[in-house]
């Protein structure tokens, strides 16, 4: 990663990067809050909406494997910047397609164009972001991810408020899609040129520079550390996705509150976990990554104890706030492990994200055939071993060639 020296170029790269994260986290929020307008607009059941949905899966997964390529083909600058338009044009898609044109097609086309650039971006801010932390020599993952949780609050109150003033999901789509692309075309300027390294030599062939790329890709999957990485990202992602999937529905109908309750919830968890992630990089310079993984995951155990025994609703609630911190530094601290833990950082990077995205998003589901079994709370606990396992093998993050406390 190139080296930047003036502090005011650092400065302005961190918050161009910082920028980019809480965009990410607008785009996953834009359609959740208007999914009951959009279901409307469509005319469709929902199974059908789900299966539409899964565009953005399949669209992340692709992104992430393309990744590597286009940070290597484009630079950061541009690929963040194109990354962010495609995010643009989706959403932008999304809306017209829904509440113009009532189409599932251009609807699913936008959802799969949104997850290509997000699933793109995230490699590459991250990426970005560990070349943020060599150059200023501290840890500044755990803040650029709490950018991003911040800016999911941020799209998910623009959602909820667009519903209530009633505004169309055309006008609502369309406008976020402005400002991501202005934004973007702003922020990526501050974003420095990367020199590609002089010893890379790619195959000009495009058929070729596919299969030279899948090779480096799967290469990775043999690395055991990144494995054992991609291992404690897994446990924390699928706490954070059954939360966000689940959390609210248990508090309702398992600690029988209300439903604005259970949201309040919810809004404590969203809380809790982007003051951690906020407040948590002094923490992580201070103990290293290793013990800052521990510590967060066992406070997650603790906190998910909390949610799925207490009776209180005080209780419950401080659970929710554990469960958030305890969740909330196992992948940006995966993520800067990644990145230093050998050569071609973006490919590594992509292999542990597409194990988090697969445990986010495939995760809940699971929760929930469970609890067509057990009940909710009592599926909750494969997320409570899943992350005593991230705590177990949190010793992965170890940085290689830095010397960390034990």
């Amino acid at each position: 990663m190139t080296t930047v020296d003036d502090e005011r170029s650092i400065a302005s790269w961190r918050n161009a990067i910082l920028v980019a994260f809480g965009l990410g986290g607008i785009t996953v929020t834009t359609w959740g809050p208007r999914l009951p307008t959009l279901r409307a607009d469509l005319g469709a059941a929902n199974g059908t909406i789900g299966v539409v949905l899964s565009g953005v899966t399949i669209g992340a997964l692709t992104g992430l494997g393309c990744s590597s390529t286009i940070l290597g083909k484009l630079g950061a600058r541009r690929g963040i910047l194109g990354a962010l338009w495609l995010v643009a044009l989706g959403i932008a898609t999304i809306g017209v397609g829904a509440g113009v044109a009532h189409a599932l097609l251009p609807t699913a086309v936008g959802l799969v164009g949104v997850g290509i650039g997000i699933g793109s971006l995230d490699v590459m801010v991250n990426v970005e972001a560990s070349g943020i932390e060599a150059a200023v020599g501290r840890t500044r993952m755990p803040l650029m991810h709490a950018a991003w949780s911040a800016g999911a609050i941020v799209g998910a109150g623009i959602g909820a408020g667009s519903a209530a003033a009633g505004i169309p999901v055309q006008w609502q789509f369309v406008g976020e899609a402005v400002l991501i692309g202005v934004a973007a075309s702003l922020l990526t300027r501050a974003i420095p040129r990367h020199a590609p390294p002089a010893s890379r030599r790619e195959p000009q062939d495009v058929l070729e520079r596919v299969r030279h790329w899948a090779r480096q890709w799967a290469r990775q999957w043999s690395d055991w550390r990144l494995l054992l990485i991609g291992a404690v990202m897994l446990g924390v992602e699928m706490g954070e996705g059954s939360a966000n999937n689940w959390l609210s529905l248990a508090v309702r109908d398992d600690h029988h509150q209300t439903d604005a309750v259970a949201a309040l919830f919810f809004v404590v968890f969203a809380t809790g976990e982007t003051l951690a992630r906020a407040l948590g990089s002094p923490l992580v310079d201070r103990v290293g990554r290793t013990i800052a993984v521990r510590m967060t995951t066992a406070v997650g155990v603790v906190g998910m104890l909390l949610f799925i025994l207490a009776q209180p609703a005080w209780l419950v609630l401080v659970g929710t706030f554990l469960w958030a911190v305890g969740v909330s530094m196992g992948f940006p601290l995966g993520m800067s492990a990644a990145a230093e833990s050998g050569p071609d950082p973006a490919v590594r990077v992509s292999v542990v994200a597409s194990i988090g995205y697969v445990a986010n998003l495939a995760g809940p589901p699971v929760v929930g055939l469970l609890s067509e079994a057990f009940g909710l709370l009592d599926a909750l606990w494969l997320v409570v071993a899943l992350l005593a396992v991230s705590f177990a093998l949190s010793g992965a993050l170890r940085p290689r060639l830095a010397r960390e406390r034990p």
